[in-house]
């Protein structure tokens, strides 16, 4: 009788070892079709790749800093003459004598 169990025992193991496999194939196949439709939907939506806009945030960034530092200049140029011509008017007032009321 011991002979009898252990049969249906293997059995049962190879059934379960051929429903786990039958059940890994069905698996990849899901895989393929979602992972190919799901291509399809991003390939139709015009989305850009990672590397795309890594390279392109980058780039903003790079200008970004330049442009920071061309206001800087740029407020820096501008303030020397003003700087200059307050100089001069400020020194022709002292040397001007104060009108008489």
């Amino acid at each position: 009788m011991n002979t009898g169990q252990n049969r249906i025992f293997d059995e049962l193991a190879k059934l379960m070892t051929d429903a786990a496999g039958a059940a890994q194939g069905v698996r990849r196949e899901v895989e393929t079709a979602f992972r190919a439709q799901a291509e399809r939907m991003i390939s139709s939506m015009d989305l850009v790749q990672r590397e795309e806009f890594e390279a392109v945030r980058e780039m903003a960034l790079k200008a970004r800093a330049e442009n920071e530092k061309l206001a800087a200049r740029i407020a820096e140029l501008e303030a020397k003459p003003a700087a200059k011509a307050s100089k001069p008017a400020a020194s022709a007032a002292k040397s001007r004598p104060a009108a008489k009321k």
